[in-house]
């Protein structure tokens, strides 16, 4: 059994010889990593296969016709036609379910579906395509059929086109059999596509990266200038499906069909569609039913667990990815001090860099003096041999930049309520402390569920050392984030009155925000995520959330070696 088993494992299913023929790095992050997103075509094509998909046939014996047939147009026999068939072999290495068969004795004829329209082209179709029907051409052989020839319909165009199953296609075929085969079991990635047509269209190109990827190889990393053209960017710039929040205290999340549906006693508090949700956060006493937590873990939607004050406890979440390698790679970078230190820089300067600008646009009066002693600080970040001077140079910078944050504040109802000296936490013991600390739970929940989505450990540092209970790399990842996303959307909170003073429960202690408060700062920093900002080396636009899921993979291709540095995320 276990040997029929890990045989199995071996077979190269035949959509996966598609996709090799189409781009071998697409195979990869298909097949050896176990990627997928969906876009507008990946879900046509689902469409397009739910009729064929629907009941598993199984191919009756050569030369014999058992099965029911569709009714004649004319006298002669019909063939037999099979749907969802699978097939498989050790000798070839593939396995299949093809579309449809037709059979007349020991005669079949391999009918694949595909989404679109014909191509205008001599052949009429691609050749990944005509691999791929050679390939259950093959398959059918190997089970005792005899098959000169298949058929691709276009669905798009609702046309049927024969390909021949000619010596030179099968030998092509063979050949890429081989060589997926071995690519199974490579363990980087292959190079990618420059400027193809290919890309755009992909649904994993965000994953991908390709022209990113290109982009960082061919010239020493550095903020993109005005004359130099901007890289494409082959995603959204925004996702459409966002984080659910639920913070009413002793809720209940079930499913209904497609829906999450929010529930407090017999009293329906919301739902949200499936496809709309990115991650479900329960923020306190909330609890969900088992189905809820089993769907959400086959949709990869994450389910992220806060306590009542919105300290992050953890994440819930499937099995997204099957491979290893982004995290063996975290493993062996954690304990080489060259690369720590190379990444340590790189966070620093973001982080440095992006408090300056902040200071630099918006403090009244103008703190020149912090600013110069900044810059001096972050000119050091380059020379720094150690975790430690980085350190030094760090917290410089941030007492500089605390110092001043006071001059970004211009609330509405203002009073002693609003003084703010400094950075204090645990407990936070004024109204901005408690925004921060608060902004900072969620960046760090944010930065995590990003990690994850790339299969490495938020646990285990680079920058900050790993410690029990502390998601490490999720806070070196967040570390360029924090002023222009969570000190941003605190300014804009308390500058445009979305919290007050009101919002806020003191005592001599600790500085508490209420419910209230919190669901309103959750708009504002939801709110900041959702804004565009330019990305400093590839030159398009895209939101901060999505930045932050971009930096996150850039981390690991770094890791991995696929680009030669990680570049941080800064502002102007």
């Amino acid at each position: 059994m276990a040997d029929d088993v890990e045989a199995g494992l071996d077979l190269l299913p035949v959509r996966m010889l598609n996709e090799y023929a189409y781009c071998p790095r697409l195979f990869h992050l298909m097949h050896v990593e176990g990627r997928w997103a969906d876009n507008v075509y990946t879900e046509e094509g689902r469409e397009v296969h739910r009729r064929v998909d629907r009941l598993d046939d199984v191919l009756p014996d050569p030369e014999r016709d058992e099965p029911e047939r569709d009714t004649p147009d004319d006298g002669d026999e019909p063939p037999v036609v099979s749907r969802s068939v699978m097939l498989g072999s050790e000798r070839l290495r593939l396995v299949a379910k093809l579309d449809l068969v037709a059979t007349a004795g020991d005669e079949a004829v391999p009918v694949d579906t595909k989404r679109g329209r014909v191509p205008l082209n001599p052949e009429r179709s691609w050749e990944p395509e005509r691999v791929q029907l050679m390939a259950q051409g093959l398959l059918l052989r190997e089970h005792g059929y005899r098959t000169d020839h298949g058929v691709l319909y276009f669905a798009g165009s609702r046309t049927r086109v024969d390909i021949r199953f000619t010596p030179e296609l099968e030998a092509r075929t063979l050949r890429l059999i081989d060589e997926a085969t071995a690519a199974m079991r490579r363990t980087t990635l292959p190079d990618p596509l420059e400027d193809s047509p290919k890309c755009n269209g992909c649904s994993l190109a965000g994953i991908c990266l390709p022209d990113e990827t290109l982009a960082l190889r061919a010239a020493p990393p550095e903020p993109a200038s005005a004359g130099r053209d901007a890289v494409r960017r082959l995603y959204p710039p925004r996702d459409e499906a966002l984080p659910l929040y639920v913070q009413e205290q002793g809720a209940r999340v079930g499913k209904r069909a497609s829906q999450l549906v929010v529930m407090k006693g017999d009293e329906e508090l919301g739902k949200a569609r499936l496809k709309d949700v990115s991650q479900l956060v329960l923020c306190g006493n909330i609890s969900i039913s088992a189905q809820t937590v089993q769907v959400l873990c086959e949709a990869a939607i994450p389910i992220v667990h806060l306590s009542r004050g919105h300290w992050f406890y953890g994440i819930t979440h499937g099995i997204t990815l099957r491979n290893a390698y982004d995290r063996a790679a975290q493993f062996r970078a954690a304990e080489d001090p060259e690369r720590t230190l190379a990444f340590a820089r790189a966070i620093v300067a973001a982080k440095g860099s992006n408090q300056r600008t902040l200071l630099a646009r918006n403090a009244r009066p103008r703190p020149t003096d912090a600013l110069v002693e900044m810059a001096r600080e972050l000119r050091r970040v380059d020379h720094s041999h150690s975790l430690d001077a980085l350190r030094g140079i760090e917290g410089a910078i941030a007492a500089r930049y605390f110092a001043h944050l006071s001059r970004l504040l211009r609330p509405r109802d203002f009073d002693a309520e609003w003084d703010f000296n400094g950075r204090n936490r645990r407990p936070p013991r004024d109204p901005i402390n408690a925004l921060l600390s608060f902004g900072y739970a969620l960046l760090v929940k944010e930065c995590t569920v990003a990690l994850l989505a790339e299969g490495l450990d938020p646990w285990w540092g680079l920058y900050h050392q790993p410690r029990h209970g502390r998601p490490a790399l999720a806070l070196d990842l967040m570390e360029e984030f924090r002023p222009v996303v969570v000190d941003s959307a605190v300014i804009t909170a308390v500058n445009t009155g979305m919290v007050s003073a009101r919002d806020f429960t003191r005592s001599s202690a600790a500085c508490v925000l209420d419910a209230s408060g919190r669901k309103a700062f959750i708009r504002a920093y939801e709110a900041r995520l959702a804004e565009l900002v330019t990305h400093p080396v590839f030159r398009y636009r895209c939101s901060w959330r999505s930045m932050i899921r971009l930096q996150a993979r850039l981390l690991a291709r770094w890791l991995r070696g696929d680009v030669p540095a990680y570049i941080g995320m800064t502002t102007r």
